[in-house]
């Protein structure tokens, strides 16, 4: 009886360990073939981290397909100042990736200077194929150390989740790059809209104190941004 009470104790205990370290509890990967995203499901209060399945009768193979990436992007429409554009396929595009955890973009560039801002992907590790053109590419430790070098065609870089970085061209023809990405949704969040763009805004005062600068100055860059 005494012995049986210690093995039950110890299971309970493996038991309890598992269901604080949920990475190591269960069955990691999906229950199912696929779990096609149910957008529809976003009308009804049901809301979970990521989207509820569509039901497996109502799929079809267009669910598995984009065609987002295949065509290049008018990098000057609209008097684009950065010179560049970015085309997701996401979650939110395919509804074919829900669950499976990875999505891809497309990147364009004008030559000499088309960049991509200093952003982060909260949700995701990044790596880049530079299919066309040239690009000098960076990123910044939590340390502040800058990370960068020229890639070339056909080079790769990686960007580690979370770390600011940069793309930007730096030849003479348009560039483009492939990104791919260990989550369906990477999240995107731009330090120039962040700081300047987020509604509402980031206090004037605390903004001229992070950058070392004066109000007049802030509002502006501010005025440059289109609240969100």
């Amino acid at each position: 009886m005494a012995k049986l009470c210690v093995v039950l104790l110890t299971a309970c205990a493996a038991l309890l360990a598992l269901g604080a370290a949920p990475s190591l509890a269960g069955d990691p990967n999906m229950l199912q073939d696929i779990c096609v995203a149910d957008y529809m499901s976003l009308q009804g209060p049901l809301r979970v981290n990521g989207y509820p399945c569509k039901p497996a009768e109502n799929v079809t193979a267009d669910d598995f397909f984009y065609g987002g990436l295949a065509s290049a992007a008018d990098v000057y429409g609209g008097g684009n100042p950065m010179g560049s554009v970015v085309t997701v396929a996401d979650v939110e595009r395919l509804p074919g990736l829900n669950t499976l955890g990875v999505s891809m973009s497309r990147v364009d560039y004008a030559p000499w200077g088309g960049t991509n801002p200093p952003h982060s992907h909260q949700h995701a590790t990044e790596i880049l194929f530079v299919a066309e053109g040239t690009l000098q590419v960076g990123f910044v430790t939590t340390s502040g150390r800058h990370i960068t070098r020229a890639v070339p065609k056909g080079g790769l870089f990686v960007f580690p989740r979370g770390m600011m970085h940069y793309e930007r061209s730096v030849g003479e023809a348009p560039a483009v790059a492939i990104s791919a990405f260990d989550s369906q949704l990477p999240g995107t969040q731009r330090l120039g809209e962040a700081m300047f763009g987020a509604a509402p805004g980031v206090p004037t005062d605390v903004l001229a104190r992070a950058l070392q600068t004066d109000g007049g100055v802030v509002e502006s860059i501010r005025a440059k941004f289109q609240p969100k």
